[in-house]
């Protein structure tokens, strides 16, 4: 995908799609549901795998660009999630900005969990390669299992470059962060979506990131958790205290109720 609504990226890219998480409050899933099946169409599925982990849940790897046919025209169309929420690898998007020449900001995974305990680590791998043939452009990774980062770490397979953001989504205060040690050597970010609790002093996690972006819940959910201003603040204040890039996503806005702070860390501004 080369649009995003996604205003803290430039681009999303999905190379792995599908999530097990099952957070009450997920867009993705929704979205991806929403295309399994087409009304008077079937699925071409053309060098479709599905694998079967150890766990005895189903995976599958695609190839080729899956479409659906419609059964009276014969038109085609894409189909972006043959198999709905179940983790798929799409190695057709393997090479979609590699000739892309501006520089891009790109959140790898807006669909999925790529560093989910599910995920094989030779997808993880695969999609390793794919940035690192495409090196002008910024990639942000996402998770909600900070582990794997660290485990990839340890194994000598976590790349260490200077456009290799590695994120992790938290809610609250008790959301584990990244692990014990206060220091890393590769790049690393907080996503506090949706913020469902006051978060207090960063001075009490020994982990202090490059950058927090912050965003309160959407939608309609029944549960929906509305978030204080002063939760904000307080995000904000520590921002300041470690002198963090700060960027409120615009479901802050009428919670805020004045302009937002929309900040990038130096090394993911354009030239």
């Amino acid at each position: 995908m080369d649009k995003t609504k996604i205003e803290w990226a430039d681009s999303t890219w999905n190379p792995i799609t599908g999530c097990r998480h099952k957070c009450p409050y997920c867009y993705a899933r929704g979205i991806a549901n929403r295309f399994v099946s087409r009304k008077g169409c079937h699925l071409v599925e053309p060098e479709t795998y599905k694998l079967t982990r150890d766990d005895g849940s189903k995976v599958y790897e695609i190839n080729e660009q899956p479409y659906y046919v419609d059964d009276e025209t014969g038109k085609q169309y894409r189909c972006a999630y043959p198999h709905g929420f179940v983790p798929t690898i799409h190695r057709y998007r393997m090479g979609e900005y590699r000739d892309k020449k501006r520089q891009r900001n790109i959140f790898v995974g807006s669909m999925s969990d790529v560093f989910g305990e599910w995920v094989p680590d030779r997808w993880i791998r695969e999609v390793f390669n794919a940035c690192e043939k495409a090196p002008q452009h910024n990639y942000l990774f996402l998770t909600k299992n900070p582990g794997r980062y660290i485990e990839l770490h340890h194994y000598g397979e976590l790349p260490l470059r200077d456009n290799m953001w590695y994120g992790t989504t938290v809610t609250d205060p008790d959301t584990e962060y990244m692990g014990q040690d206060g220091h890393y050597e590769f790049h690393t970010f907080l996503s506090v979506e949706p913020i469902l609790a006051d978060f207090g002093e960063l001075s009490e996690k020994s982990y202090i990131p490059e950058w927090i972006i912050v965003g309160a819940e959407t939608g309609s959910r029944k549960d929906k958790v509305i978030p204080r201003r002063e939760w904000i603040e307080n995000i904000v204040e520590q921002c300041r205290k470690y002198n963090i890039p700060v960027f409120m996503k615009p479901s802050l806005t009428d919670i805020w109720g004045e302009e937002l702070i929309q900040e990038f860390p130096k090394a993911l501004i354009h030239a």
